[in-house]
Parts: structure tokens; C-alpha cells; sequence
């Protein structure tokens, strides 16, 4: 039976999807967010040819690709290039630091919930024209495997890089033609250095290796204050002594952590050892 447009989730479904993204993902949904979920769940239902919320609910609990497909649908965040341009303009400023780029091995930078990957592309934009032929590279990561097939082909709207500057457009972007008017892709030789991975950062981390900076901007505001404990605490492990910690402007790590100190609003530094 097709969804008809009255059907709605009710408080107990709503209840089911916020608990498995919870154990999932760490994602703690207000009761807000009950409009969200239901809008972005109520396509893939007409989709299936689904009446109930309950029933999709129960299709996840069973089937490992619809469950990744809900996991996409309820993680995938709003982003977009040079968001929140304080934090570019200080790494600007570190890159000009004594010390700041490693002797010997690549500058590593780690793009903890990369979206559809505006912010990995904005560090490298920055990390190619600061750092030129010296060698760096960008992990980005996040739990959703579709907006990372997005983010690989590097591909936006045009007026998604309002807010590059024009240097830079015009140097590392390419402006699409014929069918792909109106649109740009991310140059082939920024792109591959940008390594992209699905990670759970509620779970046990792979071994990535160490980084001067990460960046885990603007996805801690849906965790719990456990949740954000246990993941900031995953993260350190791998950044370096001396390396920086970078959130968003509406986020805090009072309570979190005392492992790092404030050197600026929302930019904490790991201790030397």
C-alpha cells in the first residue's frame, strides 16, 4: 500500500529511530528533531512502498543496507566551504610558524565529520596554495557511505563556491560545460589528496596514525555528554603532541576534557610531551 500523505510518526516510532541512531551513532535527537527525522525517512517509505514508520523500522532491523541507508539519511549535516573562517585564518597563521610543518613526513590533517566533504576541500585549498610542492594530506571522514561517494567526486553547485575565494576558484576548481553547466568539480590533483574513509567515531577507531591537527566541527552538538567524553577521547590518541583540536563556535569541551588548553575560542592545543 503506497504512503498516503497523512501518515505520520508517532511518538513511540519516533522513540525506535531515536534509539538506534543513538547505539549507532552516538546521535542524541531532541524531541525538535522529530519533524526531521519524519521528513527525511518519509521519501525512502514511498520509495518502498511503505505505510508505516513502524514497518521501515522494522525492515532496518533486518536488513544491513537499509539500515545503512537510514543511518545516511539521519546523519548527513549542512556544510559548506570556508564555514566558519577564523578557524582557516588561524591555521593560515600556524602554517607560518616555526616547527608548525614536519621535517621529514607529510602534515597530516584529519577531517573528522567531513558531510559531503566542504570542509576536507577548503584545508586543501588552503594546504596547496600555503604549502605547495611540500608534502601533506587530509583524511576525512564520516558514518555516512553515500554523502562520502559525494564528497570523493568532489563535484558542487556553482554557487557553492561563493564563498571560495577567487584566486583559488579560479586555480583549483574547474567550471563544468555541456551537461554539467552551472556546476564545478574540485581539481583531480587536490582531490587525491584528500583520503576518504567511513568511520564510526562511536566505535573503536582504526589505526589512522597521528595528525598536527583535527578538526571535529559542528557534530558534537547531537552527542550526549558521555558520547562526547568517549569520542574526544578516541581522537587525542591520534593527535600528536603539540597538535590542535579544533571544534565549532557553538560547541564547548568544558567538562569534556582537561587534557587540552584553549589557545583561542573553539581551538585547543595537546600539550608537548
Amino acid at each position: 500500500m503506497p504512503l498516503s500523505n497523512q501518515v505520520t510518526l508517532s511518538d513511540s516510532e519516533f522513540s525506535q529511530f531515536r534509539q538506534l541512531i543513538h547505539d549507532i551513532a552516538g546521535i542524541n535527537l531532541s524531541e525538535a528533531k522529530k519533524p526531521l527525522v519524519a521528513g527525511r525517512l518519509s521519501k525512502r517509505l514511498r520509495t518502498l512502498g511503505m505505510a508505516a514508520y513502524g514497518e521501515y523500522f522494522r525492515l532496518v532491523g533486518k536488513d544491513a543496507t537499509e539500515l545503512q541507508t537510514c543511518v545516511d539519511l539521519l546523519t548527513t549535516n549542512e556544510t559548506y566551504f570556508f564555514r566558519e573562517p577564523k578557524h582557516f585564518d588561524f591555521l593560515r597563521e600556524l602554517l607560518q610558524k616555526p616547527g608548525t610543518i614536519p621535517s621529514g613526513r607529510p602534515l597530516r590533517i584529519w577531517s573528522g565529520a567531513c558531510s559531503s566533504g566542504e570542509e576536507p576541500y577548503t584545508l586543501a585549498l588552503l594546504l596547496a596554495e600555503r604549502l605547495g610542492e611540500r608534502p601533506w594530506e587530509i583524511l576525512a571522514s564520516d558514518i555516512s557511505q553515500r554523502i562520502l561517494g559525494q564528497a570523493r567526486n568532489g563535484v558542487y553547485d556553482l554557487e557553492d563556491g561563493q564563498s571560495i575565494p577567487r584566486h583559488l576558484l579560479v586555480k583549483y576548481c574547474l567550471r563544468g560545460v555541456d551537461d554539467n553547466q552551472g556546476r564545478m568539480m574540485i581539481a583531480p590533483a587536490l582531490r587525491q589528496r584528500v583520503r576518504f574513509a567511513q568511520i564510526n567515531l562511536n566505535n573503536a577507531l582504526p589505526d589512522v596514525g597521528l595528525f598536527e591537527v583535527i578538526f571535529l566541527r559542528n557534530v558534537m552538538i547531537y552527542f550526549d555528554a558521555d558520547t562526547k567524553r568517549q569520542v574526544v577521547a578516541r581522537l587525542l590518541k591520534h593527535l600528536r603532541p603539540g597538535g590542535h583540536f579544533i571544534i565549532s563556535h557553538s560547541e564547548s569541551l568544558n567538562g569534556i576534557t582537561d587534557t587540552l588548553k584553549a589557545v583561542k575560542p573553539s581551538i585547543y592545543q595537546k600539550p608537548d610531551a
